[in-house]
């Protein structure tokens, strides 16, 4: 990759992005941006790689959550902090379940450039460009809001550095105790609903009461107050992209300065387009989605651009079929990776496949199909005796009401009450907790029949 260069994605097919009306305007925000500092260093980026790399082998498990598109006009404190705290919480209990680390991934700090499935939108007999993400025009549908602003670039970088800033208060400054956490956790679990999830949580609870009565107590054991917490987006924007890509000066590599992961969506993942051609040149680790319309053939070409070397956790296969779907396609793509012998993370994004619009006009996620889908993934990875890797979430730590059922049981007709999200629906907090011990149990279930499977 020594002949690579940021801006050779130029050159290339170009989907999905915004036709900037103002070159001088755009240029002035990529030269303000390329001199700013990274939001994330390449040293992190490599401990990822490392730690996917025992995802990928079955010694640690992927936990990937946030937004669906992070939004300006909702960024603050209390959110961040929200979602920090649930997805903490989660890590902990499939921690339980499965008895190897979660890597923590959130979809923060970045996520706020959306792909979407049609260019213009038509409201009232009114057609105007759709809403692409904060960070390209804004949601308001006006012509004026729809114009794509590359000043919203800046205003981007500024709310991802002030996110990263306390994403790493929050991962090393206490908050992260892991007695707090499950404190948290044994308060969800009091709640009448979800007494079914009580005995996991107090087995928990008598692991961490041994532990501490061993020695191993937050004052004498740095690990169990801090965490690591990654970044991730989808590198839609390659503006931005190039502008805050930098070159390692202990590598020699470059490296996507916009966050620890980035990932390439299922309607940008064109072998010889434009993302491809950035995402294959930088040292991150990458994401690509596979939705039902990845051949074989395209996934083994895509594999060999972006991980030629077949580095361990260079490469997550975001499966996303729908329920019901998994085995129709995940198989096949299986039997490719095996066929290239790739070294690649299954993960499962559970949400983008099992999008409909609700009986009250609202887009949702029925949470049953959320779970259908996880369970499928898991089903087709232990049949083919492969490794399920992870789990990937759209979520909220707010009580929102965009996703229909869980415990708390969130009918079509409570959608619009606390429905906030700029773009798809999120798991609530309540939702996010649920999914994880349901998850959890199927990790501990995989692990005692892959023990039973050795001792007999």
């Amino acid at each position: 990759m020594t002949n690579w260069q940021k801006s050779d994605w130029r050159n290339k097919l170009r989907v999905q992005m915004p036709d900037y009306t103002d070159a001088a305007a755009l240029s002035a925000v990529e030269g303000r941006l390329a001199s700013y500092p990274p939001l994330v260093f390449a040293g992190e980026a490599r401990k990822l790689k490392k730690q996917l790399g025992a995802v990928s082998r079955g010694e640690a498990f992927l936990l990937q959550g946030g937004d669906c598109a992070e939004s300006f006009a909702e960024f603050g404190a209390d959110s961040i902090r929200d979602t920090f705290k649930v997805m903490l919480q989660m890590a902990m209990v499939l921690t339980y379940g499965a008895k190897v680390p979660v890597v923590k991934v959130g979809r923060m700090a970045g996520q706020m450039a959306k792909p979407r499935s049609a260019p213009t939108e038509t409201v009232n007999g009114v057609e105007l460009p759709s809403y692409r993400g904060d960070i390209i025009n804004g949601f308001d549908f006006t012509p004026e809001s729809r114009i794509p602003d590359p000043e919203r670039m800046s205003q981007a970088y500024m709310q991802a550095a002030a996110t990263l800033n306390l994403l790493r208060a929050f991962s090393t400054g206490g908050f992260a105790n892991v007695h707090e956490v499950h404190k948290w956790t044994l308060g969800f679990t009091d709640a009448n609903e979800v007494k079914k999830y009580s005995d996991m949580a107090a087995r928990i609870s008598d692991t961490l009461d041994f532990m501490e009565a061993a020695g191993l107590t937050t004052e004498t054991n740095h690990e169990l107050q801090t965490v690591d917490f990654y970044t991730s987006h989808e590198a839609l924007l390659l503006e931005y992209e190039e502008a805050l890509c930098r070159l390692d000066s202990t590598s020699g590599k470059w490296l996507a300065g916009s966050g620890h992961m980035i990932w390439i969506g299922d309607r940008t993942r064109q072998p010889d387009g434009a993302h491809v051609e950035f995402c294959k040149g930088v040292l991150n680790p990458i994401g690509l989605k596979c939705g039902p319309s990845m051949t074989s053939g395209h996934l083994k070409s895509l594999m060999a651009s972006l991980n030629p070397n077949n580095e361990a956790g260079r490469l997550t296969l975001i499966a996303r079929f729908g329920a019901g779907a998994v085995g129709d396609h995940l198989p096949r793509l299986i039997k490719a990776v095996e066929e290239e012998g790739a070294n690649v993370v299954w993960t499962c994004d559970a949400m983008h496949g099992n999008t409909i619009k609700s009986t009250t006009g609202y887009k949702t996620r029925p949470f049953d199909s959320v779970l259908r889908e996880v369970k499928e993934f898991f089903g087709i990875h232990n049949a083919e005796g492969t490794v399920p890797g992870g789990v990937h979430f759209e979520m909220t730590g707010k009580d929102v009401t965009e996703c229909t059922g869980g415990v708390r049981a969130v009918t079509d007709e409570d959608l619009s009450s606390r429905y906030h999200t700029a773009c798809d629906p999120r798991l609530n907090a309540s939702q996010s907790l649920e999914l994880a011990f349901l998850v959890s149990e199927e990790l501990s279930a995989r692990r005692n029949k892959l023990l039973q499977a050795k001792a007999g």
